[in-house]
């Protein structure tokens, strides 16, 4: 997938008079990459349209303006982007009541440490790769990036039969599974082409 640009981000002051507009779109727009894998897990797939709606949140939020600090935030968000043959993903932990987030947060711990995350297609199990850095012994963030790595088989698979698609979650007592529907398959199938 083509990296953002700085071309391609809009001013603060042009994108606060678009952003009502564009920011219905972009939620709408997610609604077609978002999947829920029990109570507390979401993944909302990333790709040029979503990262772009991050870059221009964080622009608006932390007032910055100036090219060189933009850049840099271009080239961060960019990795989150899919590379070639793969899916990306930020997986949330969404805790709805404040009196129950750390123990929530805490029995997540070492959901980032490997063998717990897959996307199945058919009888291949594709194991999820994370970002580094967001977990610590006794501590998790909510947040975290997943990468789905896939050969060719995988992706031609992919391509091929939504039915046979689903994305899983192994970990101590947290257990999930979901199926994709054809519009998330539509939507996702476009990072793989």
């Amino acid at each position: 997938m083509e990296p953002l640009s700085f071309e391609d981000i809009v001013n603060i002051a042009e994108y606060e008079i678009e952003r009502p507009s564009y920011r219905s779109r972009i939620i709408e727009y997610k609604k077609t990459r978002r999947i829920q894998l029990g109570e507390f897990i979401t993944l909302v797939f990333e790709n040029r349209e979503t990262i772009r709606f991050q870059i221009q949140e964080m622009m608006r939020a932390e007032r910055i303006v100036l090219e060189e600090r933009i850049k840099e935030e271009i080239n961060i968000y960019n990795k989150l982007l899919p590379q070639s043959n793969s899916l990306s993903a930020t997986l949330l932990i969404e805790v709805t009541d404040q009196a129950k987030m750390r123990e929530v947060l805490d029995s997540f711990i070492g959901i980032d440490q490997g063998c717990t995350t897959f996307l199945r297609i058919g009888n291949s199990l594709i194991e999820a790769e994370y970002e580094g850095g967001r977990s610590k012994e006794n501590r998790i963030s909510a947040v975290h990036y997943i990468r789905f790595a896939l050969n060719d088989q995988q992706v031609h698979e992919f391509l091929s039969d939504y039915k046979k698609i689903s994305f899983e979650i192994d970990h101590k007592d947290y257990l999930a599974q979901s199926q994709i529907t054809k519009v998330i398959h539509n939507s996702l199938s476009h990072d793989l082409m």
